[in-house]
């Protein structure tokens, strides 16, 4: 892959529009602005992370965790475009000074496709295909569109937002840059190459979109299969997704010790282990000035953001020629060495054991399977049926953007798709309070 054709602020859905500018932004600049003002983005603030919303203790949601991985992302993006411009003084013309700026869109919408309560919102979808009533559709859609529903993705449902004609809407979805959108997908093939992770970029409905934009960047194809083609990762992924893996994990540790799951001792401990030596007394000496132990976390946590964004840099320009060839394997933070990479295994291992089972963390995940299932079967049934009297009633909680009743061919496919649309939209709090009212427990004072 070339980097003069990888780096293109050509618009989807505005290939052959020319407009005057009126302001100095670059494109790339209105990817960021556009995602910033747009409601599904704003919805984030009420979406989980990984613990539940806030009470009296603030944590991190959707949102704020968007926001933190578009800040690592442009120091990402900004510092592997200055290596490479030194590394390869041709590319001075192109766009790659612009890295920053698409990397940090990007990170942005990575997880404008995540349904209400975390990862548990993507399980409780596909159990109820693989497990639930759902069953039932599985004849009536191709193997290829079962394999979406059976393993459904938030990441290949944020490619589907940004680019889906969404009735009433303009064609090319958010009309975002063909760099902006190849820089979301991590995954880039369908759910039949998902494999044992069981990870897909985008759904049968998008094929079309992402090989055009795979066409248009010269992203290289991995496979023979054109009606199901795979192919190599855009570059600029990897720097979204080492972004997410650095904040999640990280602030990840910090949430747990303002909620009182990890010791001061312990977050300290694994945080200060990033370090060496020398580096540690340096910053032994400034948490000594600080009383505050809230804030001795996060002049920690700083310190260790800053530390595994210049390690994935320097990863990411040692095997730059591997990236470009489409045979680099894994993540930029897998493969940092040494002192950095071990400390990383260690959070990644107290996270594992002691954040992500913690009961509030369970509580999160039952709820939102209960509210997700009866969500799905109630309206999957109210499109399969429309006519009924229920199932109109619940229709018309539906916007209209939605075309839960389509009469085209092989329409089951599309009506499951959009009634998923509709149900991965909502947030924790509307989808708790729609379960509520369906199930008479909350009934409005007229």
């Amino acid at each position: 892959m070339d980097w003069n054709q990888l780096i293109s602020n050509k618009r989807l859905g505005q290939e052959d529009l020319h407009y005057q500018k009126k302001d100095d932004r670059t494109e790339f600049h209105r990817d960021y602005d556009r995602l910033i003002f747009s409601s599904p983005f704003r919805r984030l603030q009420n979406k989980t992370q990984v613990f539940p919303l806030p009470g009296s203790i603030f944590v991190h949601n959707r949102l704020t965790h968007s926001l933190e991985v578009a800040s690592v992302g442009r120091s990402l993006g900004d510092d592997v475009a200055r290596r490479l411009s030194e590394k390869h003084p041709e590319l001075k013309d192109s766009h790659l000074s612009e890295c920053g700026s698409i990397v940090s869109a990007a990170c942005l919408a990575h997880d404008m496709g995540n349904p209400p309560f975390g990862h548990s919102g993507e399980r409780a979808i596909a159990a109820y295909f693989t497990e639930g009533a759902g069953q039932k559709y599985r004849e009536l859609v191709t193997p290829e569109q079962w394999k979406d529903l059976v393993l459904y993705e938030g990441n290949a449902n944020a490619f589907r937002l940004l680019t889906h004609q969404f009735k009433g809407r303009r064609p090319g979805g958010f009309v975002m840059t063909y760099s902006t959108l190849a820089s979301i997908v991590k995954y880039p093939y369908p759910a039949i190459y998902a494999g044992e992770k069981q990870k897909f970029g985008f759904f049968q409905s998008e094929i079309d979109t992402y090989r055009k934009i795979a066409n248009e960047l010269g992203i290289l194809q991995t496979n023979d299969n054109d009606s199901q083609p795979r192919f190599a990762r855009y570059p600029l992924v990897y720097l979204v997704e080492a972004a997410d893996d650095i904040c999640y994990e990280i602030m990840d540790i910090e949430d747990a010790h303002k909620l009182k799951i990890l010791t001061t001792k312990e977050t300290q401990e694994l945080l200060i282990n990033y370090f060496d030596e020398e580096r540690q007394k340096s910053i032994k000496s400034v948490l000594e000035k600080v009383t505050d132990v809230n804030e001795q976390i996060v002049y920690l946590r700083s310190c260790c953001i800053g530390a595994l964004e210049a390690a994935c840099v320097d990863v990411f320009i040692k095997n730059e020629e591997a990236i470009l060839n489409g045979t680099f394997d894994g993540s930029l933070v897998k493969h940092i060495e040494g002192r950095i990479g071990d400390a990383y295994k260690a959070c990644e291992k107290t996270s594992y054991d002691h954040i992500y089972r913690s009961k509030d963390v369970v509580d999160i995940e039952l709820a939102g399977y209960k509210i997700i299932s009866t969500l799905i079967d109630l309206f999957t049934t109210a499109a399969m049926t429309p006519d009924g009297a229920y199932s109109k009633l619940l229709l018309e909680r539906v916007s209209k953007q939605y075309e839960v009743i389509d009469e085209g061919e092989n329409n089951v496919y599309r009506r499951i798709m959009a009634v998923l649309d509709y149900i991965s939209g909502m947030t924790d709090v509307y989808a708790l309070d729609l379960f509520r009212k369906i199930n008479g427990e909350s009934i409005p004072i007229i």
